[in-house]
């Protein structure tokens, strides 16, 4: 029982120690196997260490190489893009030859142009060309100097070749500096702008002023004055741009401006030259005083037409081709500059001749022609702004109105200058012998007449309100233009008033001092009347200072020179006498009427004279009037005392009258028909018209001064 017990256990213990036997055999083997593996192992690890040693050089090299390779790659690129350069600046230089070639065998303008703009556009590729040369040059030499660099620093090659590359380096670098400054400045980069700047001259040369003579004949209107003209075609104004700008990009600015200034200035004076301004020769205040009044006057009409026809004609164009020629040159900074050189000599000349007449003597006739050259800058101010506009033409601009003042204080002093010679009697002379209407009368009153006109009340008026204005300043009371010179010219008017009364105070003779007021009030009230001048004085000014003074002039002149005639023959103290009294009254009466009605006669005959036919008409009619009723009642009254026949008849009375008043000069007729022809007395009553006449007028022919 027990020892089929203990069977099944020793079993397995058996079975277990034997499997632990083969365990450990197998161990034993397999340590073996390790052992020598492990000696493997340390066979390879020798190997692989002995063939790191020798691969390590050779990892070396090839790191090198790949730098190099990478530093050549770098080198080669700008170097290939610099051959490049090279071979374009070759082939523009052939073409540039070419064109020039061309250029000079050419002379029909048309081709000139096309071919300008062809040599242009080369002229500019080949700048292009060598400032790429320029620009890539530098690269591609550092380049190379990078790789030589290398070279020395890794020793990837040998020596010889490391020297040959940095001797060529060298010689890279030379011939850099030297051909790159010989194709900018000794090359035929420079013949080529030196060719372009006898272009640009030539060309600007062609672009002139057409027809100004005709535009200045043909008037000063703004249809012909205003346009200005297009000096060039499209394709002439792109040749002179292109050149322009090309010549500015190659250091030659300074150059092209005196180029453009220089010709177009001797244009533009040429231009004006066709008008013949040698006027413009005088122009020392001193000098325009010794001058002819005609010819200064045509002077002054030839300078307003010629400032005109240069601003608006001559300047506008030459200001259109500075914009369009040099409008792109330096952001267009530099074309206001150059257009105000053209104009600065040529406007000091203009300018110089008004400042001269300006500054000129101050005579009365000077005033119309001064107020035609203030008018004229007047409305030639706005475009001259805008032609002279900003800091360029601020010095233009400026003389302008320097000397539109000058012309504004010549104006007020020699309006105001002529009244003080009216007023002060400057004229020098004495009262005109014969009572007629005085030279300074005549002149001031056509002078006015003139100034009112509406060529001239609007620049009177503005002159004076600027005079104001300067002396009062500008917050002071605003009168309006007619205020103003109906002001200043009653100023004028009533200064010549007292000219005139103090005139009539010099006549010794007791009638003249009435015929010179009748004639001369008479006179200044018809000449204004329905003018500009009667008109901005007024009808009721002139009718009272004027009108009424002439008929109160008229009046004492019938009272003094026939009214003391007609009281001769009063009747009044006859009455008082006896019939033997009255006959010896009667006829002295009428002796002395005879005797001063011939000496009345010869009066008017000889000195007395009415120039104004109407106005002598009137007085004729008032004296016939006056004289004749009064005469032939004396002699019917008193026709039993005195001899009728021995007398004038009342109608060989008014015939004499007649021719009295026949008008003609003083001492036309010296002839006169005998008064008296006998010296019988009678008795006749005078009769009086003491009443003002009321003067009218149909017609006036008296001359003007």
């Amino acid at each position: 029982m027990n020892s089929n017990e203990d069977d099944p256990t020793l079993a397995k213990l058996e079975s277990a120690c034997s499997d632990l036997k083969n365990l450990l055999h197998a161990s034993s083997n397999m340590e073996t196997s390790l052992t020598k593996i492990d000696e493997k192992f340390y066979t390879i690890k020798e190997t692989l260490t002995i063939a790191s040693k020798r691969v390590a050089p050779l990892q070396t090299l090839s790191i090198a190489t790949k730098a190099l390779d990478s530093r050549i790659n770098r080198a080669v690129s700008p170097a290939l893009a610099l051959l490049e350069s090279f071979k374009l600046f070759e082939s523009l230089q052939s073409k540039l030859i070419e064109l020039s070639s061309k250029l000079s065998e050419n002379k029909i303008p048309e081709k000139r142009v096309k071919l300008l703009l062809e040599f242009v556009e080369c002229v500019d590729n080949l700048n292009v060309a060598i400032n790429m040369i320029s620009q890539e040059g530098e690269p591609a030499i550092q380049r190379l100097q990078e790789v030589v660099e290398f070279l020395s620093r890794t020793k990837a090659t040998d020596q010889y070749r490391t020297h040959r590359l940095k001797e060529t380096l060298i010689t890279l670098k030379v011939l850099y500096e030297t051909e790159v400054d010989a194709m900018k400045f000794d090359g035929l980069l420079d013949e080529a702008l030196l060719n372009l700047q006898d272009e640009y001259e030539y060309s600007l040369q062609l672009l002139k002023h057409p027809n100004i003579g005709e535009v200045a004949n043909g008037g000063s209107d703004d249809d012909s004055v205003g346009a200005p003209l297009d000096l060039g075609s499209e394709e002439e104004i792109e040749v002179l741009r292109r050149i322009s700008e090309t010549l500015a990009a190659n250091d030659c600015l300074d150059i092209c401006i005196d180029i453009f200034v220089k010709v177009r200035y001797r244009r533009a004076a040429k231009a004006l030259m066709r008008l013949n301004p040698d006027y413009l020769r005088t122009y020392d205040p001193q000098e325009i005083d010794d001058m002819e009044w005609g010819s200064l006057e045509t002077s002054i009409t030839l300078w307003i037409q010629h400032f005109e026809l240069a601003v608006k004609t001559v300047f506008v164009s030459e200001k259109k081709l500075c914009n369009q020629v040099l409008g792109n040159v330096m952001d267009g900074l530099i074309w206001p500059e150059c257009f105000v050189k053209i104009a600065d000599k040529i406007m000091a000349v203009f300018f110089r001749f008004g400042e001269g007449v300006a500054r000129s003597n101050k005579e009365p006739q000077k005033l119309f022609k001064l107020l035609d050259m203030f008018d004229s800058l007047e409305k030639l101010k706005p475009e001259f702004s805008n032609i002279f506009e900003g800091e360029a033409g601020a010095d233009i601009f400026s003389r302008f109105r320097e000397l539109e003042k000058l012309i504004v204080h010549a104006s007020t002093k020699v309006f105001w200058e002529f009244g003080l010679q009216i007023e002060s009697n400057q004229d020098g002379l004495p009262p005109p012998q014969d009572g007629t209407v005085s030279k300074i009368v005549r002149y001031a009153i056509n002078y006015l007449k003139y100034l009112a006109t509406d060529a001239y009340s609007t620049p009177m008026a503005q002159v004076l309100r600027t005079e104001q204005i300067w002396k009062a300043g500008v917050l002071s009371k605003p009168e309006t233009d007619e205020s103003i010179l109906k002001n200043a010219i009653s100023n004028i008017v009533e200064a010549l008033q007292r000219n005139i009364e103090a005139k009539r105070g010099r006549y010794k003779d007791k009638i003249l001092p009435h015929i010179f007021a009748m004639n001369t009030y008479w006179y200044i009230y018809m000449r204004t009347r329905n003018t500009e001048l009667g008109n901005l004085l007024g009808e009721q000014y002139m009718k009272k200072r004027y009108k009424m003074v002439a008929e109160e002039s008229a009046y004492l002149y019938q009272k003094q020179a026939w009214g003391s005639l007609v009281r001769l023959l009063d009747k009044e103290e006859i009455g008082r006498l006896n019939k033997e009294g009255i006959g010896a009254l009667v006829r002295g009466k009428m002796e002395a009427f005879l005797k001063s009605f011939d000496e009345i006669t010869l009066r008017h005959r000889s000195t007395y004279n009415i120039p104004d036919e109407d106005l002598r008409e009137q007085m004729k009619e008032a004296t016939i009037k006056l004289v004749v009723p009064a005469y032939t009642e004396f002699l019917n009254t008193y026709s039993s005392v005195l001899q009728v026949e021995s007398y004038l008849s009342p109608e060989s009375m008014q015939g004499l009258l007649l021719k009295i008043f026949g008008g003609g000069k003083p001492g036309s007729n010296r002839r006169r028909d005998r008064v008296m022809q006998g010296r019988s007395s009678v008795s006749i009553s005078s009769d009086r018209n003491a009443e003002k006449m009321n003067f009218r007028r149909t017609k006036s022919s008296a001359s003007e001064a």
